[in-house]
């Protein structure tokens, strides 16, 4: 078994971290030894039944768990104090192990992970996981001429430089990087592995009866266009008398109905709901589309909403805007949803809103559009997949896979 001590800066009790870090663990950890250390937010780390929960979930797969607290605020020196004193815990943890792989979720993990490849000669993923100091400058936090900036452009070329490797979310991420000027004449090895979904949790529940729905999951703000999805819905409710609203979300309910209000959007049509992240299939089995729209800016190229392949895996074709990695190309070429054009300035082009809703609503109509959906699903976002292709990485890097 090879051994590998895999850092993420999300934390397992997060979301996120449950879907995108425990769900390939559990399968990775079958066939490696997996240590992980994460970064817990202090308030989840507060509710121990949460706590025990996961640490059950853990032993269950074979996965030894240890966690940091992750601080905040003030950021650059929080996110400094944290990189400090992990990369001494991960470094100690990695010579207790015999890490052979060090796999880094983004860049502060990666971070911690180049200092622990330099202290014990282990192999580094740098899964990339998108472009953070762009993206911390597309949505306004940091200026392109800041220090901030400029120091975490330092840090992502010695990540590209000296990784073992490098994990895209996207193709058209990977396109962008080896246009670098120091990566031209010298491409990284590197693999596109999307954000993957576990499509045990997610499948077809056959609903196809009652109102026409059309279901948001997810966050709200930053990077999302939660406005233009309300005008979307306002639209909709025009185009059908009958049809509804759900939205799964948790911690934005405020907001969300604030733009639906905004949007003049009939709150009497829409359910809000929070639920457990292994119910929100069941949740999506509710609905006859997905929609979401993400603010297309450059650094979006190298991102995968998570979204996406729950919708599909659950056999419900979406409505998604392009300029954000390969969601346009993957819903076109599989003819699973519809895309909606680019406006001006970083948001999406409303004004064919209602003949896209009227070609969403012809497409949730095709009586194989489920069994599409779930084959997209399958060809691009299974989880197996992803696992397979990390476990591939895992045997190139220790020189096993002859």
């Amino acid at each position: 078994m090879i051994s590998v001590l895999y850092i993420s800066y999300t934390g397992l009790l997060d979301p996120l971290g449950e879907s995108q870090v425990l769900q390939y663990l559990k399968f990775l950890g079958r066939s490696h030894r997996i240590t992980l250390l994460t970064f817990e937010k202090p308030i989840n780390l507060a509710d121990p039944d949460a706590v025990s929960a996961m640490e059950v979930k853990c032993q269950e797969a074979g996965i030894e768990w240890h966690r940091r607290i992750w601080h905040q605020r003030p950021s650059l020196a929080a996110t400094a104090w944290d990189v400090f004193w992990g990369s001494r815990e991960a470094t100690e943890i990695a010579r207790n192990v015999n890490a052979q792989i060090v796999h880094c979720r983004s860049y502060v993990g990666s971070l911690i992970g180049l200092r622990v490849k330099r202290a014990t000669k282990a192999k580094l993923i740098f899964d990339m996981r998108g472009f953070w100091a762009d993206e911390r400058a597309d949505i306004g936090r940091w200026k392109r001429t800041g220090i901030a900036y400029r120091v975490v452009k330092k840090i992502e070329k010695s990540l590209f430089v000296q990784a073992d490797h490098v994990v895209s979310l996207t193709r058209a991420g990977i396109r962008e990087f080896e246009q670098f000027a120091y990566l031209r004449d010298n491409p990284p090895s590197s693999s596109v592995i999307p954000t993957c979904t576990n499509l045990d949790l997610f499948r077809d529940s056959k609903k196809k009866n009652g109102p026409f729905t059309i279901g948001y999951v997810g966050s709200v703000g930053g990077w999302y266009l939660f406005d233009q999805v309300a005008e979307a819905v306002a639209r909709l409710f025009e185009l059908d008398p009958e049809a509804r609203f759900l939205v799964i979300n948790k911690g934005g309910h405020a907001t969300v109905r604030e733009e639906l209000t905004k949007a003049n959007v009939d709150l009497s049509r829409c359910e809000i709901r929070e639920c457990q992240y292994d119910q929100v299939g069941e949740q999506i089995g509710r609905m006859d589309a997905g929609i979401f729209f993400i603010r297309p800016v450059w650094s979006k190229r190298a991102s995968c909403p998570t979204r996406m392949g729950e919708f599909l895996g659950s056999g419900v074709p979406c409505l998604a805007n392009a300029g954000v990695g390969d969601v346009a190309e993957d819903l076109q070429n599989t003819g699973t949803g519809v895309v909606m054009p680019l406006g001006k300035a970083d948001d999406v082009d409303m004004t064919g809103i209602v003949q896209a809703l009227e070609q969403l609503i012809r497409l949730t109509k095709q009586p194989d559009m489920a069994i599409r959906c779930r084959k997209a699903a399958e060809d691009l976002f299974s989880l197996t997949g992803g696992v397979a292709e990390y476990d591939r990485i895992y045997h190139h890097l220790d020189g096993s896979d002859a």
